[in-house]
């Protein structure tokens, strides 16, 4: 009778206890080649294999994951260099013709320095940085293959995002006005931009941002202390084959260009194209 009474105690005491909680299993390492980032929107590793194909560089990087290809603009980077890709979008089964390779997954995207904007706001008429444009999964090829250029939706998108956004803060800004009948402020364009639709301008203004090798052309964002901010009348990208560092002063000659859409959802409200650059 006791042995009984001792074995219903001691089983009633185990029903009692609470079950241990299962451990996590262990996250992924976040950067890591072949994962998304955990929580971040940059990939890292170090380059084992580059490839330029202008005006891209192909870069095969090995982290604790593994291996992957990243394709960004063309940047000056030699193998075994640690780098970062900002803005990451990957593409399944992406050909290159111009290598003649098919990749059987690449990571397109902006190189850390490069002026990636993963955390800056989409201009205005473009989605959000890193994310397709509406309806259009990543990756994914639009009807008829390849936008111009070669460069996939996911690849153009990732470039957009980088050079579209301006710099949030760069100082006071004040630039005398360019002289001659076609001078215009920076605001002056925004605000004229019907009646400079298609036409030559010119504009003095302080290069505050610089992006090289987009889409075969320079890529700067300029201002001349004109427009505000809060309006989006104060800052103008400009593509150009001319040369120029953040911080010069510039005179642009160029034509005004109202609405560009440079595909894979991509609209700029004014852009200046054909440019050319005198200091």
């Amino acid at each position: 009778m006791r042995l009984a009474l001792v074995v219903v105690l001691a089983l009633a005491v185990t029903a009692c206890k609470k079950p241990e909680a299962p451990s996590a299993a262990p996250a992924p390492a976040a950067g890591a080649p072949g994962a998304p980032a955990a929580g971040s929107s940059v990939v890292r590793g170090k380059v084992v294999e580059k490839i330029d194909a202008a005006p891209y560089s192909y870069l095969r990087l090995s982290g604790p994951s593994g291996e992957i290809w990243a394709a960004v603009p063309q940047a000056a980077v030699a193998v075994g260099d640690e780098v970062v890709i900002e803005n990451p979008m990957a593409m399944d089964g992406f050909e290159s013709k111009t290598l003649n390779r098919k990749f059987d997954k690449i990571l397109f995207g902006t190189l850390g320095g490069q002026g990636g904007a993963a955390a800056a706001a989409a201009p205005a008429g473009m989605p959000p940085a890193g994310m397709p444009p509406a309806g259009m999964p990543p990756g994914a090829m639009p009807p008829g293959g390849m936008p111009p250029g070669g460069m996939p939706p996911a690849g153009m998108a990732a470039q957009h995002a980088a050079a579209g956004a301006g710099p949030t803060d760069v100082g006071d800004v004040k630039v005398p006005k360019a002289t001659g009948a076609n001078a215009k402020t920076i605001a002056e364009i925004f605000g004229q931009k019907g009646q400079l639709k298609d036409k030559k301008v010119t504009v003095r203004g302080k290069v505050v941002k610089a992006n090289s090798g987009i889409m075969g052309k320079n890529w700067f964002h300029v201002r001349d202390g004109s427009g505000a901010q809060a309006k989006g009348d104060n800052d103008i990208t400009i593509t150009t084959d001319g040369q120029a560092a953040v911080g010069d002063v510039v005179v642009i000659v160029g034509v005004v260009r109202v609405d560009k859409d440079f595909g894979a959802g991509y609209t700029y409200p004014v852009i200046i194209e054909e440019a050319t650059l005198a200091k």
